[in-house]
């Protein structure tokens, strides 16, 4: 299974990780990092570097692409570049599955990949998929035929598992989620919008950085 990951400048590091991780623990899985340039991009907060092994132009084909979220910036350049656009447009006519974590499904739907399909992505972010023709579920995966998007960045672990059930079985998915023991018990239970108080959500949109 030939799996390409984006990475760009901007990029939130989970969002890539978290379901590049089960992914990556089954068998005959071949997964690439590309980025627009072939060069490593910096996440968001500016901390961390990510290199990656190829240029999305020089590859050919995958069975699945998969778009991570990022900063507002890196969002921005992402679907403005009409090269990366074409890049993810060429590689979807190749793909059986194209997903987005989080804001990823932003840049899906600026490709015009999302138009008239049902989508998720962070609940910040909502209203921005109806500008390309998207709706909203709110689900922290969602599957609309061959296009999967998930939630906000921890989300892209549930993707990452979703996906290895699809492709791999049920059994083995499971076995990957228990390789990762992948037991969340969230310490304050407030990770969904619906959960939490207005001044919480207030300090998410004002004060954290991404």
């Amino acid at each position: 299974m030939k799996i390409a990951i984006l990475l760009f400048d901007g990029i939130t590091a989970l969002d890539a990780i978290g379901a590049y991780d089960p992914l990556a623990r089954l068998p005959d899985t071949e997964i690439t990092f590309v980025s627009e340039t072939g060069k490593p991009c910096r996440t968001g907060d500016g901390f961390l570097s990510l290199a990656p092994s190829a240029a999305i132009s020089e590859v050919g084909s995958a069975e699945i692409l998969l778009i991570p979220g990022g900063s507002t910036e890196g969002l921005r350049r992402c679907m403005g570049s009409e090269a990366l656009r074409s890049s993810i447009t060429r590689l979807d006519q190749t793909t059986i599955i194209t997903a987005s974590v989080c804001t990823g499904s932003l840049i899906l739907g600026a490709s015009g990949l999302l138009r008239e399909r049902k989508a998720t992505t962070n609940w910040r972010a909502k209203d921005y998929l109806a500008r390309f023709g998207a709706e909203y579920t709110g689900e922290r995966v969602t599957r609309a035929g061959k296009y999967w998007t998930s939630a906000g960045v921890s989300a892209g672990i549930d993707l990452g598992l979703a996906l290895c059930g699809h492709i791999a079985g049920d059994e083995m998915a499971a076995a990957v989620e228990l390789a990762m023991e992948y037991d969340p018990k969230p310490p304050f239970g407030t990770g969904n919008p619906r959960n939490a108080p207005a001044k919480r959500q207030k300090i998410v949109m004002e004060v954290l950085r991404g």
